[in-house]
Formats: C-alpha cells, structure tokens, sequence
C-alpha cells in the first residue's frame, strides 16, 4: 500500500462545515455521514442551508431553500424568472425545487483536502448562498404569490437607491 496515497486521501468536507456553521452559532444537523443542514432566520423568512458531499466526484454541494410556497397554479412565471435571475447570476444559480414548490440557489465546490483555501471558499458560498436569497425574496414572493410578471418584479433591482428608508 501506498502510505503517501493514504496520508492524502480525502476527509469529509461535511465535517468543515459543521465546524464552520457551529462558529457562526447556527445548529447544525448531520443527517447523515455525507449531509448536514442548519435553519438561518433571514430578513424576510426562514431559509434552510443544505450541505451533501458526493464523494466520487470530490464534490459538496451547497443548496439555500427559500422559504416561499408557490401559490401559483401555472409555473411559467417562476421559471421565467429563473432565467432572468440566472442570466445574471456569477455563482451558483436558482432553480425550482417542484416537490416544495419553493425556489432554491444551488452551488457546488469542488474538494482538495490539501487546499488550505477551502474553508475560506466555503464560507463565500455561503455568504453568497444567503445573500442572494435574501436579496431575491421580494422578488421571488411577489411572484409566486401575487402572480406579479417576473420582468416587472425585477424592476426595482435596477434601481440605485441611496440612503434607506
């Protein structure tokens, strides 16, 4: 056996980000050896932050539920607005989670174990992860509640605004 193979294989990056949500004083859930998932309450709605590492691809997944029911019998509006939304979007992407009926931004990172510059990654997912959902919630809500056109709920995000009210 190879022990210079062995010293290098990989750890759990699950483990990192129960550490790193502990730090940040969320409680976090280990569903499983290869899931964890912690509550964050937001500015406008709870959301959920779900972590599941694919071993094979040395691979973890990030996924920031939204906390917003579609109300809306057709779905047409919610994907239009995902398209919009993404267009945009520099990392990570929105999609629809269709048994929650919920929106949800989605991320993967790649894993090295021997990359000190993981951790320090994850948390930018993270930070980005809530972000967007929290800049987005509007957005999200007055479409799927109130069947608000996806192009005229965006028009507020053009706006610079200054000061606050």
């Amino acid at each position: 056996m190879n022990t210079a193979a062995s010293e290098t294989a990989p750890d759990n990056p699950i483990d990192v980000v129960e550490q790193i949500l502990s730090r940040r004083a969320y409680e976090p859930e280990r569903r499983s050896q290869n899931e964890v998932v912690t509550e964050i309450q937001g500015r406008w709605n709870d959301m959920l932050l779900f972590f599941s590492w694919e071993e094979k691809m040395h691979c973890l997944h990030l996924s920031c539920l939204i906390n917003i029911e579609d109300r809306q019998p057709d779905h047409n509006k919610i994907f239009e607005l995902l398209a919009l939304i993404n267009d945009d979007l520099w990392v990570g992407h929105f999609s629809y989670w269709t048994e929650q009926k919920m929106p949800v931004f989605r991320h993967s990172l790649f894993y090295n174990p021997s990359s000190r510059d993981f951790p320090a990654q994850l948390v930018n997912a993270m930070d980005i992860a809530i972000r967007e959902c929290e800049r987005l919630y509007p957005i999200f809500n007055v479409v799927m509640t109130k069947g608000l056109e996806p192009k005229q709920a965006l028009y507020p995000l053009l706006l610079d605004t200054l000061g606050q009210a």
